[in-house]
């Protein structure tokens, strides 16, 4: 009789490629399948390391029924890994529905731990927060985005957020009238070829992005918390 299949959760780069961990390559190249948010995306990194594998699509369109098909993978004694486009699934990502089926199920659930936007940012932050509040992506709805905003910067610890190049500006400017007193730390395509970070008073960083001809690049954003007093 097989055993039971595992479901491996896989940290991924979330830039360049060589920040995938040797634990990760070795799991990869071990299990019987590998599901991914995109496997466009993913077959990218596993031809970087010559890896071939039978691929199975999980994305947040179609997490549920995804989650469905790989229990019945893990049924019949093959082991998964599922990896998200970039960074830790199930942190802003992908992969919470399916660790949720599989575990009801009973299958067991591994995580391998590696690359995190939102790690990376706050090692760098050298801000005095203590704790630190990750929201991820706002509501990109005005009203949605600016009431959730007052209510994490009331707060008296540091916040990290993920925002788009199309949705950056208008952050910040939310930031910078509500909050006009805050410091802002941002990260700009981390780890890739035009990695750039970005500190300062909100009003200081806003500015400058207002004065770029385009602004592009994948941004996480750590807002400083609340003075007492």
């Amino acid at each position: 009789m097989k055993e039971p299949g595992i479901l491996y959760i896989v940290a991924t780069p979330i830039g360049n490629l060589k920040d995938i961990t040797l634990r990760a390559l070795d799991v990869l190249k071990e299990v019987d399948v590998v599901a991914c948010e995109d496997t466009r995306h993913t077959l990218k990194l596993l031809n970087a390391y010559s890896i071939s594998k039978k691929l199975v699509s999980c994305r947040s369109a179609n997490e549920d029924k995804a989650a469905e098909r790989i229990v019945s993978i893990l049924k019949d004694g093959l082991d998964v890994a599922y990896a998200s486009d970039a960074g830790t699934p199930g942190v802003s990502d992908p992969g919470g529905r399916l660790v949720r089926a599989v575990r009801d199920e009973g299958y067991e659930v591994i995580p391998l731990p590696g690359a995190s936007a939102f790690a990376s940012l706050v090692s760098v932050g050298a801000f005095p927060d203590k704790a630190v509040t990750f929201e991820g992506f706002l509501s990109p709805k005005p009203g949605r985005r600016r009431k959730r905003l007052k209510e994490l910067l009331e707060r008296p610890e540091a916040a990290l957020f993920y925002e788009s190049p199309f949705r950056i500006i208008k952050l910040l400017t939310d930031i910078a009238d509500l909050f006009p007193e805050r410091e802002v730390l941002i990260g700009r395509e981390m780890t890739k070829i035009h990695e750039e970070f970005l500190e300062g008073p909100v009003n200081e960083v806003l500015e400058l992005l207002n004065s770029r001809e385009k602004v592009k690049g994948e941004f996480s954003v750590l807002v400083s918390g609340k003075k007492k007093g």
